[in-house]
């Protein structure tokens, strides 16, 4: 999904009953034990985003957001590498021990641009012979001077579409060996603990997302992107489609690997209470390391008043002690 960002205000929705609330969208119908663990929202970038996280976690209450997620821009090279907006980030992070910081990076520059195919495939082959390995080594070195050595990094997400420069379609074996040179660049930086988040979007999309994965040794996070799309799909069927949620859970498990959702939210169903409570339900579940809810219109719940229903879910739901 694009990040972009959006105001707005919030409303509270309907009540569920008791013991219902996280049972909904759980395959085997059973309640979960609790809240759905370690949250933030994407709320925008630098000091904004760092003063609305504050913002969020006084609007919610006793839940406290303990995730920042922020994007590295991806227009060129030198933003991509350069220091962007991490230092407010960072200072963020240092204030308490029990923070995460979320940051995607772009694997190609004019992310957005929609280049044509053969010309991805060449840069990704560029990518995969080290071309590019510079800038990597540049950013880790940034991240570690800040004190974000621990960051876990989202690289070249939702690679199974076609939104972005950096999808694995046009050439997935170059695009899993480039996934490599970065993950072997950035760690050889000394004094770095990142972990390397492999993210795609939920379902199949252009390409099956395990044609993509690049191998145990180089992800340390199997994240998924998952938002209430297509029209009509119910939440249940983003569970059992092909490549979807359930199938998500069932590799990271098997490949020994935890899992993210670092991109969630409404999109192609307007406002769909049932939507959030039964993602809040499979992560109280699932326990998922964390989960991001993208907050700008049309995903948000705390930022956009085109969702007063499903706002008043997500606040109750989340508005509650967890460790």
């Amino acid at each position: 999904m694009r990040f972009l960002l959006a105001a707005v205000v919030l409303l509270a929705g309907p009540a569920c009953a008791p013991g219902d609330e996280w049972a909904v969208g759980v395959p085997d119908g059973k309640a979960a034990s609790g809240p759905p663990g370690p949250f933030g929202a994407y709320v925008g970038y630098g000091s904004e985003g760092v003063r609305r996280i504050s913002e969020l976690d006084g609007w919610l209450g006793p839940a406290t957001p303990r995730v920042g997620h922020a994007y590295q821009p991806g227009d060129t090279w030198s933003r991509i590498a350069g220091p962007g907006d991490l230092a407010h980030w960072a200072q963020w992070r240092r204030a308490r021990s029990d923070r995460l910081f979320v940051l995607n990076v772009p694997m190609l520059e004019r992310t957005e641009a929609h280049l044509p195919d053969g010309e991805v495939r060449e840069q990704l082959h560029r990518g995969a012979d080290g071309a590019y390995d510079g800038h990597f080594r540049r950013l880790a070195r940034r991240l570690v001077s800040l004190g974000l050595r621990d960051t876990v990094l989202v690289v070249g997400w939702e690679m199974n579409g076609i939104t972005y420069t950096h999808r694995c379609g046009p050439d997935p074996t170059a695009w899993k060996a480039y996934w490599v040179r970065i993950v072997r660049a950035m760690r050889s930086v000394d004094g770095q603990r990142f972990r390397f988040e492999f993210t795609p979007n939920r379902g199949r999309d252009a390409v099956p997302w395990t044609a993509c994965y690049p191998g145990d040794r180089y992800v340390d996070v199997l994240g998924m992107d998952a938002y209430d799309q297509p029209h009509g799909m119910s939440f249940k069927e983003q569970v059992r489609e092909p490549y979807g949620l359930q199938a998500h859970v069932r590799f990271a498990r098997a490949h020994r690997k935890p899992f993210a959702y670092p991109e969630w939210g409404l999109y192609r169903n307007g406002d769909n209470p049932a939507y959030v409570r039964g993602m809040l339900g499979w992560f109280a579940r699932q326990r998922p390391l964390y989960q991001t809810i993208s907050d700008y219109c049309p995903h948000g719940v705390w930022r956009c008043s085109e969702n007063p229903k499903s706002s008043g879910v997500y606040r109750r739901l989340m508005a509650r002690p967890f460790g």
